[in-house]
């Protein structure tokens, strides 16, 4: 019986085909017999803009797109890499942009997706820098630029954001519990589905005295990672590279 699939932080890099080979695969087979394909933010390593049309966001379009064709609906939600995503990006690639947080009814359990970044409110540095690169004259400013001087930009916030990452405690960088709770208990949900902090795991809590769930997601680093739903439950599992 076919599920519904939930992937995220891909970081698709042409530095690293092996994981662009195993997304498209997964594209090619599995996700065509799936319910849905929800991608729930960082699909690519960086994304500075619809017009960069690099042989590896060609192939990734297109396998979307192939995959959306065949029947399976996919739905994007930006990431933290891929903020810049746009219309043109949805209609190449045949899928549905997302906007995060979104409330999906997933086989009758109403069900909160996120990219995840906003739950780290532990990080004040980057809750900082997170909002200004989501505010549309930034990105505006931004895509007004030459694609090469988009590159330069893309690859020197990389390079400052790992090396602020590798000071900073581990604790920070993941999720704030108070505010996993507080957006749980806005949209009224029992189980909430991210990725963002690369710690694949499934954590039970209690919310006003109900049982509730957390998911997350796992980075397609070392190796794949996957979540599939049914109206059975939720498994989370692996792929080799």
């Amino acid at each position: 019986m076919p599920g519904t699939l939930f992937i995220s932080d891909l970081h698709l890099d042409p530095e690293r085909p092996a994981v662009t080979e195993l997304f498209l695969e997964l594209l090619g087979s599995r996700a065509r017999n799936a319910d849905a394909l929800y991608i729930l933010g960082d699909l690519f390593e960086a994304w500075i803009g619809d017009d960069d049309h690099s042989p590896m966001n060609q192939a990734v379009c297109k396998g979307l797109n192939d995959c959306a064709s065949a029947g399976t609906p996919v739905f994007i939600m930006h990431g933290n890499r891929d903020f810049l995503l746009g219309g043109q990006f949805a209609e190449a690639s045949n899928c549905t942009l997302l906007d995060d947080p979104a409330l999906i009814d997933l086989y009758g359990t109403a069900t909160l997706l996120m990219h995840g970044d906003m739950l780290c409110t532990d990080d004040a540095g980057y809750m900082s820098f997170r909002k200004m690169v989501r505010n549309p004259q930034w990105q505006r400013e931004l895509l007004s630029k030459s694609l090469e001087e988009r590159q330069l930009i893309a690859s020197d916030m990389r390079s400052k954001s790992r090396e602020q990452t590798g000071g900073k405690p581990e604790s920070i960088m993941d999720v704030n519990d108070q505010a996993v709770r507080d957006v749980m208990s806005r949209y009224e949900v029992c189980r909430l589905i991210h990725g963002h902090t690369h710690r694949p795991a499934v954590h039970d809590l209690m919310l006003a005295g109900k049982p509730a769930q957390r998911i997350v997601l796992g980075d397609w680093y070392d190796q794949g990672s996957v979540l599939e739903c049914s109206a059975s439950g939720c498994l989370l599992e692996t792929l080799d590279l």
